[in-house]
């Protein structure tokens, strides 16, 4: 397929932006040189971690956002319009490059390739005061920034962790996510998360593996040999506590439409690779947000025995380490810190696998 220029050069970088286990929930369809349209979609039908979308949503908000990084290169300005009648599930976009002799190209842009999720332990050394005012400027008016630093507030939040992954890794809803997402013995993936990116030690790959080659096999491990163990101390365990910070990125209003969803993703996007600029590494944290908001709004998410009571005391605990900050109004949760760069990492599917019809 022949696809016009400037549209490609700004698909092209747009496609970098962070998705949810790298699902890449948007499609691309060219109208002319200076227009096209956005299909994006969700995956609410069979990943238990996108609660009603809003994950996806998210990450449509950090494409689009990237996208208009994208085109300030080409001293273009994007105009995105949600077109009327898309459904939440599906919501199109129209984007239009506009030449605009103002724009200059975004100080952003040479962090878009370069962002990534390290799963590792990072550095404990707090962040600077310059480092955080860049951070809390990055996410515009409508969002503010909240800090968890010291000693004592990283390792409840890593316990926090550590306690949500035991909820992650035993149900059944959650392997099936696992097992079509992680490609196996890989360093990078186009479409899904290497498990060199996962943070484990070689050994406990190869038996994370073999186990996730069955429920059953799952089931047994986690029952009589507390095989989740070791996984959530070296992937969530070890790693909340061994970082500068958490934080919490909280929209002055509690979102509730697609349209607050996504503007909360265009205000991570430039959080994150405002990060990356300042060479800070950023992993996400949205699962016990996720679990929290089901038991908020008492929906049913697994059919595992004890699975609502569990989440209920991780959402108290959740509550009570974020100090009075909303829970309805945190858009997004993460660590942060300076440490080397993930040196494996999901990378995109090419340009052409991302046009409507593909």
């Amino acid at each position: 397929m022949s696809i016009p220029s400037p549209v490609r050069e700004v698909i092209e970088l747009a496609r970098w932006a962070p998705s949810g286990d790298n699902t890449q929930p948007w499609r691309f369809e060219i109208v002319d040189a200076h227009h096209f349209i956005v299909h994006a979609f969700d995956t609410r039908e069979h990943c238990v971690y996108d609660l009603d979308g809003h994950p996806s949503q998210i990450a449509v908000g950090a494409m689009l956002e990237t996208l208009a990084i994208a085109a300030s290169a080409h001293g273009l300005r994007a105009v995105v319009g949600r077109r009327p009648g898309s459904p939440d599930t599906h919501p199109d976009y129209s984007v239009e490059l506009v030449p605009d002799a103002a724009i200059a190209p975004d100080r952003l842009l040479d962090a878009v390739k370069r962002r990534t999720v390290q799963r590792r332990p990072l550095r404990t050394d707090r962040l600077s005061a310059a480092d955080k005012l860049a951070l809390e400027e990055a996410v515009g008016d409508g969002f503010s920034v909240c800090w968890f630093e010291g000693a004592g507030l990283r390792w409840r939040l890593a316990r926090l962790m550590f306690a949500n992954a035991r909820l992650r890794l035993t149900m059944p809803e959650a392997y099936l996510v696992h097992r079509d997402i992680i490609e196996w013995q890989a360093q990078y993936s186009e479409d899904k998360v290497p498990d060199r990116a996962l943070g484990l030690d070689a050994g406990t790959l190869r038996l994370m593996r073999w186990v996730m080659g069955s429920w059953q096999r799952v089931r047994f491990f986690n029952t009589w040999l507390a095989g989740h163990l070791t996984p959530r101390i070296e992937m969530d365990l070890l790693p909340g506590f061994l970082c500068a910070a958490h934080f919490a990125i909280r929209a002055r209003t509690a979102p509730k439409t697609v349209d607050d969803y996504v503007a909360a993703g265009r205000a991570v996007q430039r959080f994150w690779l405002t990060a990356t600029n300042l060479g800070l590494q950023l992993q996400p944290e949205l699962t016990p947000l996720i679990f929290s908001r089901y038991v908020r709004e008492g929906v049913a998410f697994s059919g595992m025995p004890g699975a609502r009571e569990t989440a209920e005391r991780l959402n108290r605990r959740l509550g009570g380490i974020l100090q009075g900050v909303p829970l309805d109004q945190v858009a997004f949760l993460g660590r942060i810190g300076r440490g080397r760069p993930a040196t494996s990492r999901s990378l995109r599917l090419p340009v052409e696998r991302l046009m409507r019809g593909d």
